[in-house]
């Protein structure tokens, strides 16, 4: 039996602790989302991530894989973890770099996922792409993550590749970069289907009139236009990174930051008898920087290199 109006609201009363205070929709399935907590927002490193839920007794959207919930599942709430994004310029003034102690909220860039090749259904975007503005949502108190600018140094190199909302970490991290007055070059590519999945478009081609060591380079794979049809992998086996850097990819003074799908990330698997390493195929991103003196992070052994992934899905 469903919940009735007066559980629901019972339920939302006590288990959400945050409020959706801007929504902007790129286009039907991909969105900009800011949500203030009724706690102090907590202090975080960027490229971290926080968890955001609902409960299952919210309505879905139409068109979404078939979901079948027991009476018991529609008390859950469903959580998953979102890396914190960043508007990286004020929405009022953009000339001026995003200032944190103007606002109170966090902000999030998200995908829907209306179906999952695997068949498990997809609970928490469905659900999201229904809330508006004013709407309550449960946020995880706790920011964390190890992808983070730890490891870069005033004038090295960071070049940032992601897939799709993959770049919302990487958002966040251009932003503390320039605050910082980094004086090394920084290079952001996204590789998606289409231009208009470029959530951020507007805000990269501001950055590259504003500082001119700053370099954006949008993919897609799915059609020609103002980018060009090509994966990440391609960009940099081909050279053309590096000649649209203006500069080649030493090793010595640049890190690699990868962020969204795994098969652009090509994690390698280690034989923990032999340390024997296998890299996925087709090749990812990681075999072709290794085989060009790069080293990626092995979180296992607690090594930093000067690759560093968060693999999103």
């Amino acid at each position: 039996r469903p919940m009735t109006p007066e559980q629901i609201h019972e339920a939302r009363t006590r288990r959400y602790n945050a409020t959706i205070v801007y929504l902007k929709k790129i286009h039907s399935d991909l969105m900009i989302l800011r949500v203030r907590p009724d706690f102090p927002r907590p202090a975080y490193q960027a490229g971290q991530y926080c968890t955001l839920g609902l409960g299952y007794w919210e309505p879905r959207l139409e068109g979404c894989q078939e979901e079948h919930l027991t009476p018991e599942d529609q008390m859950r709430i469903v959580r998953r973890s979102y890396s914190i994004s960043c508007p990286i310029l004020e929405d009022d003034r953009p000339d001026q770099l995003y200032d944190p102690s103007r606002t109170d909220w966090l902000e999030f860039y998200i995908v829907l996922v209306r179906h999952n090749p695997d068949g498990r259904v997809p609970a928490l975007t469905p659900r999201l792409f229904t809330r508006q503005v004013g709407d309550r949502i449960q946020m995880g108190e706790k920011i964390t993550g190890h992808y983070t600018l730890e490891p870069v140094h005033p004038g090295d190199t960071v070049v940032f590749l992601a897939t799709g909302t993959g770049e919302a970490p990487h958002n966040a991290m251009i932003w503390e970069l320039l605050r910082r007055g980094h004086t090394g070059r920084i290079v952001s590519v996204c590789c998606v289907r289409y231009k208009q999945d470029l959530g951020y478009w507007d805000t990269h081609q501001k950055l590259m009139e504003l500082y001119p060591h700053y370099l954006y380079l949008p993919l897609t794979t799915r059609e020609p236009g103002q980018t060009r049809k090509v994966y990440i992998q391609d960009l940099i086996s081909s050279g053309e990174l590096e000649e649209r850097m203006g500069q080649a990819l030493d090793p010595a003074r640049t890190h690699v930051y990868l962020c969204g799908n795994p098969k652009m990330i090509g994690v390698p698997q280690r034989d923990k008898n032999t340390g024997a390493v296998t890299y996925p195929q087709p090749p990812g991103v990681i075999e072709i920087l290794e085989k060009r003196g790069f080293q990626a992070d092995i979180p296992s052994l607690k090594r930093k290199g000067n690759i560093h992934f968060e693999e999103y899905w």
